[in-house]
């Protein structure tokens, strides 16, 4: 309990602190970027990562070809997400580790260079490889081929075995806004998707594999509306591009690999929607009560 309450003490001082910096507040930013956005609801082949560069390569040049400024990939769209594979408990440490890619690697210098060549903000969803570690990333490349944001997942429902879950939420500044981007099992908790609009994101990438369909739609939407910003997500069997009202302004029409594409104006960030209305200073009960709860599931499963 001693620890216990100088960790309590710890995160009361940290939220006073933040609370007067004004790291909590959601300020707006200024302009309201137009462009042409697109998701890529397309199915990769699993272990096949020039397949699938060959695959994004095709569906990006179709997108640029039609004014897409931004073009946007499913979740572990290079090595084709193997986690759905039929499966998946059946693949080792060893050959999960070689299909991994380094962010300063040949296939994906090759995905700069495809931005570059095409003048597109182009994210692909890859796993990447940090040394002695995988993480399951989405990186942005700009079109000047630079990557300007690289994210890792930070929660999984313990079926990524051999991943290292990501701990920050990077909100990039682009010719075309602030974008966020969460993935998958990401998207479920409304604290993700709410640290990124806090931070000023008008736009958030949602790349994803698993659940889709009613669900799903409603929960995209919720999201979008409750912090007041653009979604994409991005499946292989869904895609939909949504505004800051929770209106659905663009989605595939369900007849195989598609380019779902929509005009996008965007909102400046903390200006639409309830979180205008948030009142930071009394949350602090949220993370006192999940600092317990977490400290007190460490204590019961003993040392890691």
């Amino acid at each position: 309990m001693p620890a216990l309450a100088q960790s309590t003490g710890r995160v009361v001082r940290g939220i006073a602190d933040m609370m007067k910096a004004g790291t909590l507040y959601c300020g707006a930013v200024e302009g309201n970027p137009s462009f042409t956005l697109a998701g890529l609801r397309v199915t990769p082949t699993p272990w096949d990562k020039e397949r699938n560069f060959e695959t994004l390569e095709w569906f990006a040049r179709r997108a640029a070809d039609e004014g897409a400024q931004a073009v946007v990939t499913p979740e572990g769209f290079l090595e084709g997400y193997v986690w759905n594979d039929e499966n998946p408990q059946d693949f080792s440490k060893e050959r999960y580790f070689e299909i991994g890619e380094y962010a300063e690697g040949p296939l994906l210098r090759r995905v700069g260079t495809l931005a570059c060549e095409l003048h597109i903000y182009l994210a692909v969803g890859v796993a990447e490889r940090r040394d002695e570690r995988m993480y399951n990333s989405m990186i942005i490349y700009s079109p000047d081929g630079i990557a300007v944001s690289r994210y890792a997942k930070t929660h999984t429902a313990g079926d990524e075995f051999y991943n290292t879950k990501g701990s920050e939420f990077p909100v990039v500044d682009t010719a075309l806004g602030r974008w966020g981007t969460v993935i998958c099992m990401d998207r479920q908790l409304p604290e993700t998707s709410r640290i990124l609009a806090v931070k000023g994101a008008q736009l958030i990438l949602v790349p994803a594999w698993g659940m889709y369909g009613e669900m799903n739609d409603v929960m995209m939407r919720t999201r979008a509306f409750e912090n007041g910003v653009h979604m994409l997500f991005v499946h292989p069997k869904r895609c939909l591009i949504i505004d800051p009202d929770g209106t659905v302004i663009a989605q595939d029409k369900g007849n195989g690999d598609e380019v779902v594409m929509a005009s996008v104006t965007l909102s400046p960030s903390g200006t639409r929607g309830p979180i205008r209305r948030r009142r930071p200073e009394i949350y602090g009960e949220l993370l006192l009560s999940s600092l317990g709860r977490d400290q007190a599931d460490s204590a019961k499963d003993g040392p890691s």
